[in-house]
């Protein structure tokens, strides 16, 4: 279980005080570096990495949820999946992923349009799912962003 545990507080950020900020904003500087060392740099890349966070996510949710309790603060992995998802398809430029950072953590915390209805999906999907509609959210924002730039620059 220490490992499930690790995984799920994603290795230990989860115990820290605003462990979800924290997580979020760790994923987002370990994107910023994978980008830039051409590491996670395509899409189909970003595609494989953000499907095995979040299989991983549900995994290790169901298996903390019975000592845990349901959506425990400890679990940060469901940030890490839900950024991975608010930035695929986003040029990987610094300006993108600080507004990335800030949109998902604006439709984390605020839950609208049926976010909150997503954690009351049974154990780790429920914890899991409520980040990826954020990171979905944040995601769409972004790509108004980047069409409406397109066409200024047109």
């Amino acid at each position: 279980m220490g490992l499930i545990k690790l995984i799920a507080s994603w290795f230990g950020i989860g115990y820290i005080k605003g462990g979800g900020t924290i997580a979020a904003a760790v994923t987002c500087i370990a994107l910023w570096f994978l980008w830039k060392h051409r590491l996670l740099h395509t899409n189909l890349a970003m595609i494989i990495t953000t499907l095995v966070i979040l299989l991983i996510g549900i995994f290790v949710g169901n298996k903390v949820e019975p000592e845990w309790g349901k959506d425990s603060y400890r679990v940060v992995i469901d940030e890490v999946a839900g950024v991975l998802v608010n930035l695929l398809f986003v040029p990987h430029t610094l300006y993108f992923l600080i507004g990335g950072f800030v949109l998902f953590r604006f439709f984390d915390m605020v839950k609208p349009l049926g976010i909150r209805k997503a954690e009351a999906l049974p154990a780790g999907t429920g914890v899991m799912m409520d980040d990826v509609f954020a990171g979905i959210y944040g995601n769409v924002v972004l790509q108004i962003i980047i069409a409406f730039t397109v066409y200024l620059h047109a």
